[in-house]
């Protein structure tokens, strides 16, 4: 799929999307300096691991020779303490430059991550889960950090392991390179049997994952309805069903694991090379102690025999969290956030030009729509449920795209605008209203981050929203509980028309805004949006009768087609439909 973005948030580099490992990697290219401190330190590390198994086959020849001194064995002693310690530094250096570069890369993945997000239209998000895309931005960002630490840093330090047999071997005699060489082709084929067989089972770990994380936020998030319907049984039944997928993906990944071949051939190449190298010293070729030498260096094959199991094993997982966050990544996106396009201040002139519209490409959720509201105007939008009404309203900020027809707002087709320019001069008041986890004061300047306490106030005056805060023991620092649950539904829909005021829009949409005010603050907060209109286009969908009768425009949707369009007086008079919805004061 191609990678779009609706807002071109630029991220601080730009990176390469199109493989896991490439995306990785170039992360890694923007912290090369501390990449290369740790691989030196790998690097170093191995190479001084071979020199006590030198010093301990010289050792042990001076002393079986008979001409050993005390000389031989402080320097010896002294090589493989100095040797040592500087390696300890080095050990020190290889883990921390690849935790660091650890750290780093899963700051910048979940960087990156986020701001796609923020970036993707609503019809991304529509048919998104909100727990797998919380399982992608925590737990596989967090396993792209294990592929540095300790996945390669256990790889790349332990992989110069091999290599010291191969160089004391050849040192020793030519034919001690025959155990290490082959321990290494074998080796290096086990590990990719191991890779090719290990990356499906990782990857059904991480999408089990998501899904039962995807569960657990639907339950959360819904755990009205499932109480209310008596349904936590089944619920906790669907749930261990999740964990049993998850539990099976996860053992088959410990069964291949178990079945580590290298783990064989370490335990064949120790075997086969001791009874080489003591065939060769009983021939003549090497001494006793260069036996000793030699096995003491095979010994070092351990090391990345055994971190390859743990170490490859967070590579493939990293990989297919990679895997999955480059697939939301690069997710198509159908909006643009068109940087050089129109960017002057909205009058507040719409038009619909035989626009039609469906969420599926299948269904058409609206045909044929044509109407112009002026600038200033108050459009009311009425029908029954499922006519269409709040699928009109968010393709004029373009939450949405039509797929046949054009909208214009000033005469400009909306694909024109400048996005932010466009929806900053936009504001929806929809009837879930959104409010977040923070003070009321925050949540109602959220639209105008550097808004005055005074100005905050003055909207929440015009809301009916001041008494009611008034009355809260912290005021306008009342932290209110995620999506407004300490609050009363009319109270957050007070709160929500406070910052659409704030923000001063030149369009203002309300969609059933006021569905649960009271008679009594419905008939003051009327008062406030019959204000709140005066100068600005204002689009209404309501089924209150009160706010349909002093609408400029009605426009009445059925089956997502506008049956009748004029104003109060004129669909009185020539609408039988619209009549019978006035006087039974419902949209039927």
């Amino acid at each position: 799929m191609n990678s779009a973005s609706e807002f071109n948030i630029p991220f601080k580099y730009k990176t390469n999307r199109s493989s896991p490992a490439k995306w990785i990697f170039s992360h890694v290219k923007h912290h090369w300096f501390i990449f290369l401190v740790a691989s030196i330190g790998a690097i170093g590390n191995a190479a001084l691991a071979g020199i006590p198994a030198v010093q301990f086959g010289n050792v042990f020849e001076a002393l079986t020779s008979g001409v050993s001194t005390k000389q031989i064995f402080l320097q010896a002693a002294a090589i493989v303490a100095i040797s040592q310690i500087v390696r300890g530094f080095l050990q020190f250096q290889r883990n921390f430059g690849f935790e660091v570069t650890a750290q780093r890369i899963e700051r910048d993945t979940r960087d990156e991550f986020y701001t796609s997000l923020l970036g993707k239209s609503m019809t991304f998000h529509a048919l998104q889960s909100v727990g797998d895309l919380m399982a992608r931005a925590s737990n596989d960002i967090r396993e792209v950090n294990y592929v540095f630490s300790p996945g390669i840093n256990m790889v790349f330090g332990s992989l110069n392991f091999l290599f010291i047999p191969v160089v004391i071997g050849w040192r020793i005699h030519p034919a001690l390179l025959l155990t290490p060489v082959a321990f290494i082709v074998a080796y290096a084929i086990a590990i990719a049997h191991y890779l090719r067989i290990l990356q499906p089972v990782t990857r059904k770990v991480r999408s089990s994952f998501g899904v039962m994380n995807s569960r657990i936020a639907e339950d959360m998030d819904g755990i009205e309805t499932v109480k209310a319907a008596a349904q936590e049984k089944a619920e906790i039944d669907l749930f261990r069903a999740n964990i049993k997928t998850f539990r099976d993906a996860s053992v088959r990944q410990g069964d291949i694991e178990a079945r580590f071949l290298p783990l064989l051939f370490m335990s064949l190449a120790m075997g086969f090379g001791l009874l080489h190298a003591l065939y060769l010293a009983r021939t003549g070729d090497i001494t006793l102690g260069n036996v000793i030498s030699y096995f003491s260096s095979l010994t070092m094959l351990g090391f990345p025999t055994n971190t390859s199991v743990m170490a490859y094993s967070r590579i493939s997982s990293g990989l297919a969290s990679a895997r999955r966050l480059l697939n939301v990544m690069n997710a198509e996106n159908n909006l643009d956030q068109n940087e050089n396009g129109y960017a002057n201040r909205i009058e507040g002139n719409v038009r619909f030009e035989d626009v039609s519209f469906s969420y599926d490409n299948k269904v058409m959720n609206l045909e044929n729509i044509a109407f112009e509201a002026k600038a200033g105007q108050t459009i009311a939008v009425v029908g029954q449920t499922g006519s269409g009404k709040t699928s009109l309203i968010r393709l004029i900020n373009r939450t949405y795209d039509p797929q046949h027809g054009n909208i214009f707002i000033d005469g400009v087709n909306l694909k024109d605008w400048r996005l932010d320019t466009l929806r900053g001069q936009i504001s929806i008041i929809e009837q879930d209203i959104f409010l977040f986890s923070k003070t009321i004061a925050e949540n109602i300047a959220f639209g105008k981050p550097n808004a005055s306490q005074e100005e905050i106030e003055e909207a929440a005056r015009k809301a009916q929203a001041a008494d009611f805060i008034a009355e809260l023991e912290d005021g306008y620092d009342t932290v209110i509980g995620e999506r407004g649950a300490t609050l009363s539904g009319g109270q957050r829909q007070r709160i929500a028309l406070a910052r659409a005021f704030l923000t001063d829009p030149r369009i203002l949409i309300l969609d059933d805004s006021t569905s649960a005010i009271d008679s009594q603050t419905e008939d003051e907060i009327q008062k406030a949006i019959m204000t709140a209109a005066q100068g600005r286009t204002t689009f209404i969908v309501t089924h209150r009768l009160s706010q349909i009768r002093w609408a400029d425009l009605i426009v009445v949707l059925r089956k997502g087609k506008i049956s009748e369009i004029g104003t109060h007086t004129e669909l009185m008079k020539s609408s039988r439909s619209y009549r019978r919805i006035f006087s039974e004061g419902k949209q039927d």
